[in-house]
């Protein structure tokens, strides 16, 4: 019992040959779909990620990645931010982990 294909084509005297350029346009239909459906939406996700980050300024409530919820208050050059969670915490956090930019007026609603 043979598992390749081309040896069982040929046990089973099949006269059809398919062409060799088949495997070559079914690798780049692949290749294209693997393009399309995955890696361009993720370049797309993460150049409004960058846009995102880059947008942020001082006096603007922001939503982390772990769900906190806080205001601006420094921003460094190093990459790092300072946000206020309330009147007396604040907290240094790297620019990268910032999930959203909410409308003014988020915290006290909440």
């Amino acid at each position: 019992m043979s598992f390749f294909v081309f040896d069982a084509v040929a046990a089973t005297g099949d006269s059809s040959q398919s062409s060799p350029y088949s495997l070559v346009v079914m690798l780049v239909v692949f290749i294209l779909i693997f393009y399309f459906m995955i890696l361009r939406p993720q370049q797309k996700r993460a150049k409004m990620h960058k846009e995102l980050i880059n947008s942020i300024s001082k006096g603007d409530e922001i939503l982390m990645t772990s769900g906190l919820v806080g205001r601006v208050v420094k921003i460094a050059d190093t990459g790092y931010i300072s946000i206020a969670l309330n009147d007396t915490n604040e907290v240094v956090i790297k620019r990268d982990f910032v999930a959203a930019v909410l409308p003014k007026g988020t915290m006290k609603a909440l």
